[in-house]
């Protein structure tokens, strides 16, 4: 713990400016869409990340980004419902896909 406090030292939950992120978008388009994510708790949040490294390691080295700054990020996610944003997220969850129709009635029958 620091003893002195400085006048430009953010507290600790201060949003700060995060500056220039990689922020996943949605492959297959012929524009550019971004993805929006769920946090654990299942609030939508936009995700960026500082580095592309980051974003291939928690995402997979195929996932197409874009450059956006922080309040760009936010303008463009905020009317979609997604007011959070994470920065540099190290878990994420593959997406949910649906089972093959003649294998749902097996997984129904086995419960």
């Amino acid at each position: 713990m620091c003893l002195f406090r400085y006048d430009d030292d953010p507290e600790p939950e201060e949003p700060v400016p995060a500056g220039l992120l990689h922020v996943p978008v949605r492959p297959g388009t012929t524009e550019v869409v971004l993805r929006v994510f769920r946090t654990p708790l299942g609030e939508r949040t936009a995700v960026g990340f500082t580095r592309p490294e980051l974003l291939a390691t928690a995402l997979g080295p195929e996932q197409p980004w874009i450059r956006l700054s922080e309040p760009a990020l936010r303008a463009l996610t905020s009317p979609l419902g997604a007011c959070r944003l994470t920065i540099d997220p190290t878990l994420t969850a593959p997406a949910v896909t649906r089972l093959p129709a003649d294998t749902a009635g097996v997984a129904a029958r086995a419960l």
